[in-house]
């Protein structure tokens, strides 16, 4: 009869570590699920942040030419006007003197 108890308690204790196991293993199951699905997550984060990375220097780039393309045009224009004031004072020698 002690025996059969003891092969009785040795199946019960195989059985809860059994179950323990298994209950183990599904948390791990879900906990790499879950870490999966923020890889996943991340991953897009990452893929949106770097096309918008992209975009935001290609924009700094044509901001830069334009900036380059605008000082030039203002230096075109400073020399005209110095030009046109430079014909204003000899028209206004000449008529002063004249």
């Amino acid at each position: 009869m002690a025996e059969r108890l003891t092969k009785e308690n040795t199946v019960a204790d195989s059985n809860d570590g059994f179950q323990k196991l298994e209950e183990k293993l599904l948390r791990l199951l879900e906990l790499f699920r879950r870490t999966q699905e923020e890889k996943r997550a991340l991953k897009e984060e990452l893929d949106t942040l770097k096309a918008n990375s992209k975009d935001g220097a290609k924009r700094f780039e044509a901001l830069e030419r334009e900036l380059q393309v605008l000082r030039r045009e203002r230096e075109d224009v400073r020399v005209r006007v110095e030009r046109i004031l430079q014909q204003i004072d000899i028209l206004t020698k000449t008529d002063a003197g004249g």
